[in-house]
Formats: structure tokens, C-alpha cells, sequence
């Protein structure tokens, strides 16, 4: 680490790895940085004489390093600063704008996956009335609420391909324990091909290998679905 007076000669592009907020960032993630490194990324830079966190911890001195009081500043307040312009001082409002309406608002509820109907609803008015097959993969923490639904693939009239490996490695970022696979018929027929139980078991073998199961297949047409689960297939 270097000492201040070295610092305040250098731009960050010159600091050292570990001095630089954004890389810092991006190494040991947003809670390893400081209150001034954040507001440091915010202003991008210091002024002559300052870097951009010199100058942000200036900033929060002036406040007892207190966020709550820092936010009742206005865009004359920070531009007293030397190398707070207006743009800067927006910015650093903006973000602290943020933060207070993050507190209030409400959490989003997400929805949660009781039976094959649920995934049938959920999809239903996506893929039923396509005149192409599409493949879709829902994804799902432990208590089968949804992380997120994902169209994997899209084929013709009679098939698409569906890839194991993007499935799976969807699975893995998203931290999913579980998904669901969902396609649909266009031709009305609702029961599944070999191609459709071939694919399943796949899934199901490759999700035991990391910890990922497959609940279940549902086949989605017009007018009804299929689930494998519901008949004893997975």
C-alpha cells in the first residue's frame, strides 16, 4: 500500500492494484470498499492536488463520516469541494437518492412453483400458440420459488434442440437447486417422443452429478399440457 504522499501524485490508473476502487471492486466484491472508495467511483477523479478517495474522505470528514448527514448536502454544498463540479455533485446526490428509496421500497415476492399447473400458467400464453417448438428451462432456488425462466432454444414445427450444457451451466450462475423443463407442440399432441424422455433423463443424470434436480417435463399446447412428474416419468 502506498503512503498518501505517494498516492496523491499518481492518477488510479498508476495506484497499485489493490488501491484501485473499481478493481477492488471487481476482486473482493462492492462490501470490501469503503465509504469513500465508493463515493470515489462515483466522481472518478480528485483534483490536483487529491485523488478521487483523498478527496471523497474530505468530503465525509466535513460530515462526521456520517452517510445520513452527507446526503442533506445540496449540489452547492459538494461543489465548495475543489474538484466537485456539478455533474460530480449530481452524481453523488443520485446515488444517495438511491439508497434512501432502496430502504423503503417494497421486496418483490417471488412466485412460487406447488404443481405442473403453476408451470403451465406461467408459460402458457409464451410458447402455446407458436407455430414452432421453443424450450424453455425454469430455474429455481430450495423453496421452488423462481429465480428465473429461460428460452434455451427454438426449432421447427417438429423439434428443437435442446443443450445440456447451457442448461446446466444457466443452472450453476443462477444458483439454482432445481429446474423445471418446459416445451411446447404445436401439433396439438401433448404427448412426449422419445427425443423428449431421451433429453429428460440426460438432464436428470447430469443435475445428480452437481446437486441440480430435475422436477420435472411439462409439454405445453393450445388447449392442455403433459407432466412427467404427474405420470410417474421422472
Amino acid at each position: 500500500m502506498k503512503n498518501s504522499g505517494q498516492i496523491r501524485n499518481l492518477k488510479i490508473k498508476d495506484w497499485a492494484l489493490e488501491d484501485r476502487p473499481r478493481e477492488k471492486l471487481l476482486a473482493k466484491g462492492i462490501s470490501s470498499l469503503s465509504d469513500a472508495e465508493l463515493i470515489a467511483i462515483l466522481i472518478g477523479s480528485g483534483n490536483t492536488n487529491e485523488s478521487a478517495v483523498e478527496l471523497s474522505k474530505k468530503i465525509l470528514k466535513s460530515v462526521n463520516n456520517n452517510l445520513n448527514e452527507l446526503g442533506k448536502l445540496n449540489v452547492s454544498d459538494l461543489q465548495y469541494f475543489k474538484g466537485i463540479g456539478q455533474a460530480k455533485a449530481i452524481n453523488i446526490i443520485a446515488a444517495l437518492e438511491l439508497g434512501r428509496r432502496n430502504t423503503t421500497s417494497d421486496i418483490i415476492q417471488k412466485p412460487k412453483i406447488q404443481s405442473s399447473k403453476d408451470v403451465f400458467d406461467l408459460l402458457h400464453s409464451k410458447i402455446s400458440h407458436i407455430p414452432h417448438e421453443e424450450f424453455w428451462v425454469v430455474y429455481l432456488n430450495r423453496s421452488n420459488k423462481i429465480i428465473d425462466k429461460l428460452k434455451i432454444s427454438q426449432g421447427g414445427v417438429a423439434g428443437t434442440v435442446a443443450d445440456l450444457r447451457i442448461i446446466m451451466k444457466h443452472a450453476i450462475e443462477k444458483l439454482a437447486s432445481s429446474i423445471i423443463l418446459v416445451h411446447n407442440h404445436p401439433s396439438g399432441n401433448n404427448k412426449p417422443s422419445k427425443n423428449d424422455s431421451d433429453i429428460t433423463q440426460k438432464l436428470k443424470d447430469a443435475g445428480k452429478t452437481i446437486d441440480i434436480n430435475v422436477l420435472d417435463h411439462i409439454i405445453i399446447t393450445e388447449e392442455n399440457y403433459y407432466s412427467f412428474a404427474d405420470n410417474g416419468l421422472i
